[in-house]
């Protein structure tokens, strides 16, 4: 005896759901972010939880409890550490239960987060999440921190890092760009990044780019783009199609030899990767991946300053992809720009497993970053 307690909506992607005594609570996305919905199971009406910031995340930390009106999740966002909050579904107040402490003191009144919306070149509409102080003028001169994945169906939502303060501090603001083959907008947002739509993942990179530039929250010369693993494709392919676009690139245990990796089928991943990339065995997917593929296309032109790094121990992107990038570059680039690589000889994919070194690993780009700028104190 099925009864339909919610009818499918084209927009809106459900990623779990959790039942309570008097309530059935919905977790949602929709146009890029998490909603939670929650119905009254004895009057059958609904709402949503007001999440008071433009940009942000939750995880549920799982309910135990079935008689009662609290739903418990962990809630954070560029601006707000994470932080444990029951929420009462019956009076809509919300119960503050621990925040994670940021050491050395921080006032996220002096931060300010922002969504929009940046046309890419078809058309869509791809969303960007943004934070920085708020005394930063628009003037073109800020350095910009991009990253981006688009990779896998997996979503890179708004999380706060308190390593990122060293960067807002100084002045930069810092974007993430939800570019197709991500999961931000749902399972058609994965559909048209990947397989022979990949290149709308760098297309929407690029374009959120010039659009941070047209809008003069930074320019080409402040504007330092990131991605890592899979993201390694993205800076790659951007370096190589827009390398004026960009004055650093950063990089890790990035994915770019494409082709070769993915016609090694002794490899581990490579099979199972085929729903991903394609089948390189088949003409029509060799061709398409050969025409991105980072290590492919590099060319007798300019590139940005660039800082490449691997691990030894990775199972999932061989250190020598990194080596064979950066040596291809090294040979054919036209510029004097820096080109750093560094291997981590006892780390795999995840980088160090010691808190500590990774965040000497997070210092060490940033000190790249602040060379290139001239940023010294």
């Amino acid at each position: 005896n099925w009864a339909e307690i919610l009818t499918h909506r084209e927009s809106v992607m459900i990623s779990g759901i959790e039942s309570f005594e008097k309530y059935l609570v919905i977790y949602e996305r929709e146009l890029g972010l998490k909603k939670i919905r929650i119905e009254n199971l004895e009057n059958n009406n609904f709402h949503y939880v007001n999440f008071s910031e433009p940009v942000y995340t939750f995880n549920p930390t799982g309910n135990r409890e079935f008689s009662t009106n609290f739903l418990r999740f962990q809630y954070n966002s560029l601006v707000t550490p994470s932080t444990i909050y029951d929420y009462d579904m019956k009076s809509k107040t919300w119960h503050i239960k621990k925040q994670q402490e940021i050491i050395g003191g921080y006032d996220p009144s002096e931060y300010i987060s922002e969504r929009i919306f940046v046309k890419s070149e078809d058309g869509t509409d791809v969303p960007v999440s943004i934070v920085y102080k708020k005394n930063i003028e628009k003037n073109g001169k800020n350095p910009l921190y991009l990253y981006g994945y688009g990779s896998y169906g997996i979503s890179m939502d708004p999380t706060f890092f308190s390593y990122r303060l060293s960067l807002l501090n100084r002045g930069f603001i810092y974007a993430i760009a939800h570019i197709r083959g991500g999961g931000e907008m749902g399972k058609i947002w994965h559909e048209n990044g990947k397989l022979l739509k990949k290149k709308n993942t760098f297309i929407d990179f690029i374009s959120s780019a010039k659009y941070l530039i047209e809008k003069k929250y930074t320019s080409p010369e402040h504007l330092i783009a990131h991605g890592r693993s899979a993201g390694g494709i993205l800076a790659g392919a951007i370096a190589n199609m827009s390398p004026n676009l960009f004055k650093i690139i950063l990089s890790d245990v990035p994915f770019v030899d494409v082709l070769n990796t993915m016609l090694d089928s002794s490899l581990p991943l490579t099979i199972t990767e085929y729903e991903e990339w394609g089948d390189p065995n088949k003409k029509e997917f060799y061709d398409y991946i050969k025409s991105y593929s980072p290590y492919e296309n590099v060319t007798n032109q300019k590139y940005p300053n660039m800082f490449f790094t691997a691990g030894f121990h990775d199972p999932r992107v061989g250190y020598w992809e990194a080596c064979k990038f950066i040596a291809k570059l090294r040979a054919m680039k036209k510029d004097n720009n820096l080109l750093l690589l560094k291997i981590n000889m006892g780390a795999g994919h995840k980088g160090y497993s010691n808190r500590y070194d990774e965040l000497k690993e997070i210092a060490l780009s940033y000190s790249f970053i602040f060379k290139i700028m001239n940023i010294n104190e």
